[in-house]
């Protein structure tokens, strides 16, 4: 006779390992009558998907074709400056005769009289000169004291702090054309129009908005807990800001030194108009070489070339800084 007892029409010995079985016989064949739904599973993800066109483009786009493309695209965007250098190394007569890509089918063309010739003119040696004693004050200046307004704006109290930021990006928009006239009334009348001291101070007065409005931004983003562990060490304001605000605020201030410096360095009219006539800067001197002397291609050549050379040997210089100045705050 059976000892077996049935209830309901479930055994009674099979406990719960047997229903734990026939749950997971039952998803089983659940997820297995139910293709393509599997945790790989999505749109294409099939084993005979085909990979959408935007796809293909993009795995095509990664590989060699995209690399030679980028590199023609910097030849193409080079071939102004690798022009003019080769044109500054040439003689004023090849020059006349054909142009700077026959350098490639004829090198012996190649010669460095120009530069010589550079070094000897006193026009162009001095106004070289001249832009050096205008661009290095001017920004280093702007440095400092955008440096100094942008902590202040940043982590000091005092009244009226937003109303006054709120002037100061409100004094991004305006453009230099604006304050050519009455600024110009302003420097003759306390004596400093065409002198270095003008210039130097036009351009500091229209970089600071800029200078305080981007490290005012920076200096924001550090923690406020770094400022407050020194305070309580007993830091003050002035050690806090040299000891543990500039060396964090590094990259930043050395995008805001590259871009005024590049700003000084290349503007023209500021200098046309403010700069001493007798010394005036490198981009005016090279104006005034074009309209006084039309074909002296031979000492245009190599100044227009020193005169990129120098702030892009800056860039570079400092390249790693501004690039982490640039995408400071991009990734949290």
């Amino acid at each position: 006779m059976s000892t077996d007892v049935y209830d309901g029409g479930v055994p009674a010995g099979s406990g719960k390992g047997g229903a734990d079985a026939s749950a997971g016989d039952a998803s089983s064949k659940g997820t297995a009558s139910a293709p393509g739904t599997g945790p790989g599973a999505g749109p294409g993800a099939g084993p005979g998907a085909r990979p959408s066109l935007g796809s293909r483009l993009v795995a095509s786009a990664s590989g060699g074709a995209l690399r030679i493309f980028l590199i023609l695209v910097a030849l193409f965007w080079l071939m102004p400056t690798i022009g003019l250098l080769l044109s500054s190394l040439r003689d004023s007569s090849d020059i006349a005769a054909s142009g700077w890509w026959e350098i490639f089918t004829a090198p012996a063309q190649l010669t460095t009289e120009n530069y010589a010739r550079l070094l000897d003119n006193e026009v162009i040696t001095g106004s070289l000169l001249s832009s050096v004693t205008i661009t290095v004050p001017a920004t280093v200046l702007v440095v400092v004291i955008g440096s100094l307004a942008g902590y202040a704006f940043a982590w000091m109290d005092f009244p009226g702090r937003d109303w006054w930021f709120l002037v100061v990006v409100g004094l991004l928009v305006v453009p230099v054309q604006v304050a050519l006239v009455p600024v110009s009334k302003l420097f003759g009348a306390i004596g400093i129009f065409e002198t270095t001291f003008g210039v130097v101070l036009f351009h500091v007065a229209f970089g600071l908005p800029f200078a305080i409005f981007l490290l005012r931004n920076f200096f924001a983003e550090i923690p406020r807990e770094l400022l407050e562990a020194a305070r309580l060490d007993g830091a003050g304001e002035i050690r806090l800001f040299t000891r543990v605000v500039l060396p964090l605020g590094g990259p930043a201030i050395a995008s805001l030194g590259i871009f005024q410096f590049l700003w000084v360095w290349n503007d023209m009219l500021v200098a046309l108009i403010f700069a001493d006539s007798k010394s005036p800067p490198i981009t005016v001197a090279l104006q005034q070489q074009v309209r006084q002397f039309g074909n002296n291609i031979d000492v245009m050549a190599p100044g227009a070339f020193v005169s990129m050379v120098i702030p892009l040997v800056v860039f570079f210089a400092f390249q790693r800084q501004f690039v982490t100045g640039v995408m400071a705050g991009a990734v949290k």
